[in-house]
């Protein structure tokens, strides 16, 4: 036997219970380590224990001051005036119309579907719509009523220009099936024209029903393109019915009078351009001839609304004013339109600088005057300029159109004068009318 072998062996076995009382003190260490650590974490405990007992302390007071927090947000968010949200819409709503009998609102969004709301009692939960939508590729800019609330014109922006798409509602067909099994028919698309206005996009789209004088009660509408003109429409058949150009370099909007007589026009200079549609004897378009011209602001005309009668025009300037215009006036003896009224904008930055307001609207008694800017919504006695409310915060981004519905609707019990706002925010909102102060 080698005699080396035992000192190896003794050796290696030396060397193994180094090893394992090394290893043994190491994990001793590490097991106290863990057990300090693991001790440690309810002494963390406590830290979150006295949060309770505050909550018991304040048990009574704490959840009144949190509900009294939500209550001032939520008064900072809403406005008394504020009767609904139309939630839903998946993109900017770039417009909003009523139909006439103010029972159905129109909505067009970036999205690319046309909404249409049934409004039976402003104050609702929830709202039956029902929701169609474009060719793909096109993005709707503007939708007006037709005849009834069952037709719809929507102005539509592509790559290759602007479309004008009329759907009507597709009548149901003939069966045995009962009523509850029959399903509600989606609107078809009954005529279209595609790059109506060249390449250039549609700003603006509003339509009436034409009773002026021999008018046949028709819907007109008038579409007022980014660049130069504006087209007026048979809302049924889709046929040209004239063509004016404003000369001015670029329009900002055009809206046709409520009895179908006038179409007047702002654009890029201070001077506003009116036109009145002729009718012939059989009720038909005959001509659409320029007639006057608003002159007296000093700068560029932002907005314009008709009065419910179609004899007054009101306007808003970048120079600071609104202006209430009479234009009935016997223009074919060189009469001139008069300027009944000047108001100064009662709406300032913070550095006290008169704002100018992007949309008008006047409530259908003509009475108030609903105005907007950025996300400011007012309204303002049409008679003294005055400012019944202000809705500093209306919404969470720029307003993009606003409308009165023609006739009072439902809200309750009640019937009131409805003001639909739309905005970049996605949302569309009612707003009842303010009360008028008692005349002296």
């Amino acid at each position: 036997m080698d005699p080396a072998l035992p000192i190896v062996v003794l050796s290696v076995f030396l060397g193994a219970l180094i090893a394992l009382v090394f290893f043994g003190s190491y994990l001793r260490k590490r097991r106290s380590e863990v057990q300090s650590i693991s001790k440690a974490e309810p002494q963390s405990d406590p830290k979150k224990r006295p949060s309770k007992p505050p909550q018991t302390v304040g048990k009574k007071s704490h959840p009144k001051a949190h509900s009294h927090a939500s209550d001032k947000d939520q008064n900072k968010r809403h406005h008394p005036l504020d009767v609904n949200t139309l939630k839903g819409h998946g993109d900017a709503v770039t417009w909003l119309c009523f139909s006439s009998d103010g029972r159905s609102l129109a909505t067009a969004c970036a999205d690319g579907v046309i909404r249409v709301f049934k409004l039976d009692d402003a104050s609702s939960k929830s709202f039956k719509f029902m929701r169609f939508s474009l060719p793909a590729g096109g993005h709707p800019m503007a939708v007006a009523f037709t005849d009834d609330a069952s037709s719809i014109v929507v102005a539509s922006q592509t790559l290759s220009g602007s479309s004008l798409y009329m759907y009507g509602e597709e009548k149901p067909k003939t069966s045995n099936e009962t009523k509850q099994q029959a399903k509600l028919p989606l609107p078809e698309v009954k005529w279209v024209h595609h790059k109506v206005h060249e390449n250039r996009g549609i700003i603006t789209l509003y339509g009436t029903t034409a009773n002026y004088g021999s008018a046949d009660g028709s819907t007109i509408i008038a579409s007022c393109s980014e660049g130069t003109d504006i087209i007026l429409w048979h809302g049924k058949t889709g046929k040209i019915l004239g063509n004016v150009d404003t000369n001015q370099l670029k329009n900002t909007m055009a809206a046709v009078s409520p009895n179908g007589r006038f179409i007047a026009a702002a654009a890029f200079t201070a001077d506003v351009k009116v036109w009145e549609i002729v009718y012939s004897k059989d009720g038909s378009v005959k001509e659409v001839s320029k007639v006057m011209q608003l002159k007296g602001h000093k700068s560029a005309v932002t907005w314009l609304c008709f009065d419910p009668n179609s004899e007054k025009i009101i306007t808003a300037s970048k120079d600071g004013s609104m202006r209430l215009w009479n234009i009935n006036v016997r223009y074919h003896l060189d009469e001139d339109p008069k300027t009944l009224k000047v108001f100064s904008i009662p709406l300032h930055d913070s550095n006290g600088a008169t704002l100018h307001y992007d949309r008008l609207s006047l409530s259908p008694d003509g009475k108030i005057l609903a105005a907007a800017h950025g996300s400011t919504l007012q309204w303002l006695c049409a008679e003294t300029g005055k400012v019944l409310e202000t809705a500093e915060k209306a919404h969470d981004g720029d307003i993009s159109c606003i409308s009165w519905a023609p006739k009072t609707i439902p809200l309750g019990d009640a019937q009131v004068l409805v003001l639909a706002t739309a905005s970049v925010d996605k949302k569309v909102k009612l707003w009842a009318s303010p009360q008028l102060p008692l005349s002296s």
